[in-house]
């Protein structure tokens, strides 16, 4: 039950975020997906710790995860700055939902499958639907580091927004935990590093969440590389073998 009672906090933090943008409480609605991210992050742990993952789990993940980070941010976007451009800000809106409703539903579909060259390899296919909605509040993490209206522009976040919904469903591969094998050499400065970026988060949070996304996009075409790299060398053990 523990895994499933984290994933269910999880669905009323997104879903309570949504409350707070209705109020106007823009940070907090923010923050109230963010958190939901952290424990959609969480669950899954618990689960294989325990030894605890269920069928009935799997499936109520991705429900929340389609309303927490499909539905919730799309809702808070339009209510933040793409209401001011209805027609086109609402597509915009749909699109990220839609797509993060498909990027599930493909995951879904793709449990039982054993061809998965992706996954096999260490890598995520597309951008995960919890980094997704941190990549698409992208522009509100400007806004309020810069407080430059640009940044809350309804064309450029609806322009923001169809990106981040396309790399959802995309093909391209993407850096999973799995994939990230640090030297030891190097584990105690990363264990600094991660102290220091979370302490940042109290600190600097909308500068930090920037940095975060910076770092991430960077990483994307290492990730295409390094995806490409494996491909080669599975052929060339194939071609061997």
């Amino acid at each position: 039950m523990l895994p499933n009672i984290v994933t269910a906090a999880a669905l009323c933090s997104g879903l309570t975020g949504i409350r707070f943008a209705i109020a106007g409480d823009w940070n907090f609605a923010i923050l109230a997906v963010i958190l939901a991210g952290i424990l959609d992050g969480v669950d899954g742990r618990i689960a294989r710790l325990l030894n605890a993952q269920s069928r009935f789990g799997a499936e109520l993940d991705s429900l929340a995860d389609s309303l927490s980070f499909g539905m919730a941010p799309a809702l808070i976007l339009y209510m933040w700055s793409l209401q001011e451009l209805p027609r086109i800000g609402w597509f915009a809106a749909l699109a990220f939902a839609i797509c993060c409703a498909l990027r599930l539903a493909r995951f879904n579909a793709q449990i039982d499958t054993d061809d998965q060259p992706h996954k096999s390899a260490g890598f995520l296919t597309g951008v995960p639907a919890p980094v997704g909605a941190g990549l698409a509040f992208l522009p509100f993490y400007l806004w309020k580091t810069t407080d430059l209206e640009i940044f809350r522009e309804p064309l450029y976040v609806s322009i923001w927004l169809a990106l981040i919904a396309f790399l959802m469903i995309s093909n391209m591969a993407t850096l999973s935990w799995g994939s990230i094998r640090p030297r030891r050499s190097v584990r105690l400065e990363l264990i600094a590093l991660g102290g220091l970026v979370f302490a940042a988060l109290l600190l600097e949070p909308w500068w930090t969440l920037v940095g975060i996304c910076v770092v991430y996009l960077a990483l994307m075409p290492y990730a295409l590389m390094r995806y490409g790299k494996v491909r080669r060398q599975r052929r060339e053990d194939a071609a061997h073998g």
